[in-house]
């Protein structure tokens, strides 16, 4: 693997798209952080291993069967033809701002730098929806009823979509 030059690293909105909801938390896979790192995912997770203290369960989890597969079927991670043989390890913003003390390549420094910004901007974004929710409420129980499919459509417009089970494109064998 060759790693990208320092000064080409992707920006925080590119980080952001990495940015996943398990369990309740945002987080990053292990291979994406990895890529970002220009390190191995093995080297990545021996290191954190080493270092297995700084890493409480809410810095950094590996997941389940079941997220495994519902990852999988979302395109997020490889389906294991020759690839893992060990599910994924999921890193919280607690958990990337600990991986600095463990890499301690001048990438690395890097790297969390951009991370930390799109964890910052994510909840910059996610508060000022709730802000924007509010005041929305505000200006409904100002309004009479004329106005309220226009309060509706803006409230569909912020949601946001389920990500749940995605049906399966192409070509599926008949059993």
């Amino acid at each position: 693997m060759t790693k990208p030059p320092i000064d080409t690293l992707p920006i925080a909105e590119t980080v952001s798209g990495a940015i996943l909801m398990l369990r309740g938390q945002r987080v990053i896979l292990d291979s994406y952080l990895a890529d970002l790192y220009g390190v191995e995912v093995r080297a990545l997770i021996q290191a954190v291993k080493r270092n297995r203290e700084r890493f409480p369960l809410d810095f950094m989890f590996q997941l389940e069967k079941q997220e495994v597969a519902r990852l999988r079927s979302q395109f997020v991670i490889s389906n294991g033809q020759g690839g893992r043989r060990y599910a994924p390890y999921a890193f919280t913003e607690q958990g990337v701002a600990m991986l600095s003390s463990v890499l301690r390549s001048k990438r690395a420094v890097l790297v969390n730098v951009e991370v930390m910004r799109a964890f910052v901007q994510l909840r910059r974004m996610l508060a000022s929806n709730v802000a924007l929710a509010r005041k929305l409420a505000e200006l409904e129980a100002k309004y009479d009823e004329q106005f309220r499919v226009v309060f509706d459509a803006i409230r569909e417009l912020m949601t946001v979509p389920d990500s749940g089970p995605r049906k399966q494109i192409g070509f599926v064998p008949s059993e």
